[in-house]
């Protein structure tokens, strides 16, 4: 595993472990965070921070079950092809999902999360029902 692998990796523990510093830690302070089918674009540290708290603020459990990772060395790019689970009173929502994200100096520079907004909104219906 290369050393950017290992960085991202190592940031999708710290979401699991619901530690908000261990995430940070793995970002530099100007980087871009985006769900792309989503707003608000997440620009430096404090934003990143801010939408971090706000996700592990959600829920009971974060789980991130990566399928399958890809990495081109000589871009720092690492994709990876995942499941994202949050647990939310009590009910998991799953929704599959591809990030990229590019690293400088052994930090996630930027970050895209691709996926379905329809996973959430009929997850959302399915708890107010």
């Amino acid at each position: 595993m290369s050393a950017n692998t290992a960085t991202v990796d190592r940031m999708m523990a710290g979401w699991q472990a619901l530690d908000v510093d261990a995430v940070m830690d793995c970002f530099t302070a100007d980087a871009v965070y985006v769900n792309v089918p989503l707003e608000p674009v997440h620009e430096g540290a404090a934003a990143i921070r801010a939408a971090v708290e706000g996700f592990m603020a959600m829920g009971e459990a974060i789980e991130f079950v990566v399928h399958h990772t890809a990495e081109s060395p000589a871009t720092g790019v690492v994709m990876n092809e995942r499941t994202d689970r949050f647990r939310i009173r009590g009910e998991w929502l799953e929704a599959p999902v591809v990030g990229v994200f590019e690293l400088r100096d052994g930090r996630i520079s930027a970050w895209r999360d691709y996926f379905d907004a329809s996973d959430f909104e009929r997850f959302e219906s399915r708890l107010e029902g």
